[in-house]
C-alpha cells in the first residue's frame, strides 16, 4: 500500500513539472503568432503602438497578435525608475511563428542635489574715493562704500568672481577685473578711484548792441549838415 502511494506522489510531481515547462515554453495553436519580448526588468509594461499588452515575468512577454490584423509598428518598455525604451517593429510573425523584440532598460541617474557651500570663507575690501558708490562683483550688488571701504564675504569653495565695478552718478563708472582669491580667512584689497564727469561750460550769448532812436539820428544829421556848410571853402 505505501509502494503505491509513493508511486502515485511520483507520477502527481511528474505532472506538475511537466505544466511548469510547458507554461514556460512558447505557445502553439491558432491562426495567429506571437511577438516574444524580452527584457531585463521584470515587472516592467509593455505597449504596442501606445496599448498596454502586458507585464515583463521572468524576462519575457508573449503578445498574441492575428496573422490577418493590423500590423503594429513601435514598442515600448517602461518601468519606474528607468528609461523607456521604445523601438520599431519591422516584422511580423506568421501563423504559429514568433518574432522576438529586445529592450534593455537602464536605471535613471538620480538628479544630483546641489550641496551647501561650506564655511571657509575670505573677504575682498574694496576701497574706494566716494563713500555712497555702489560696487558690482560681476552683476552682483555687494553694498556700498562707507567711510571709504566695503568689506564682501565670499566662500573660498565658491565660483570665483571675474570682475568688479564701482559707480556713483556724477562719476565715470570704474571696471576692473579680479586676478587675486582670498584664501580662508585671508582679506584681498580692490581699489576704484572714480573721477567726476566733465560739466560743460555755457556758451555766452551774444548781446545786442540797442539802436539809436530816430529822433537822436536826426539830431545827428541835421549838426552834421550845419558843419558841413560852414566849413571854408577853397580859394580859388
Amino acid at each position: 500500500m505505501q509502494k503505491k502511494w509513493i508511486s502515485l506522489l511520483v507520477v502527481m510531481l511528474a505532472l506538475f513539472a511537466g505544466s511548469q515547462i510547458v507554461s514556460a515554453a512558447r505557445p502553439i495553436g491558432g491562426d495567429q503568432g506571437w511577438y516574444e519580448v524580452m527584457c531585463n526588468v521584470d515587472g516592467a509594461t509593455v505597449s504596442f503602438n501606445g496599448h498596454d499588452v502586458g507585464l515583463i515575468q521572468n524576462g519575457l512577454l508573449y503578445v498574441p497578435v492575428y496573422t490577418t490584423g493590423t500590423p503594429y509598428t513601435t514598442y515600448t518598455v517602461q518601468m519606474d525608475g528607468y528609461t523607456p525604451y521604445t523601438g520599431p517593429i519591422n516584422s511580423v510573425p506568421g501563423k504559429g511563428d514568433f518574432v522576438t523584440l529586445y529592450a534593455t532598460l537602464n536605471p535613471i541617474a538620480p538628479t544630483p542635489v546641489p550641496q551647501p557651500i561650506g564655511g571657509d570663507v575670505g573677504w575682498y575690501v574694496v576701497n574706494c574715493n566716494v563713500d555712497g558708490a555702489t560696487v558690482f562683483f560681476g552683476t552682483t550688488n555687494e553694498g556700498q562704500i562707507a567711510q571709504g571701504t566695503l568689506t564682501v564675504k565670499v566662500y573660498v569653495t565658491g565660483t570665483p568672481f571675474t570682475t568688479y565695478s564701482v559707480q556713483m552718478p556724477g562719476y565715470t563708472t570704474f571696471n576692473a577685473p579680479i586676478t587675486q582669491y582670498p584664501a580662508k580667512g585671508e582679506k584681498v584689497n580692490l581699489y576704484a578711484t572714480l573721477n567726476p564727469l566733465p560739466t560743460a561750460s555755457p556758451t555766452p550769448v551774444p548781446t545786442k548792441k540797442a539802436a539809436l532812436p530816430a529822433g537822436v539820428i536826426m539830431v545827428a544829421a541835421m549838426i552834421a549838415g550845419v558843419v558841413a556848410a560852414t566849413r571854408p571853402g577853397k580859394k580859388s
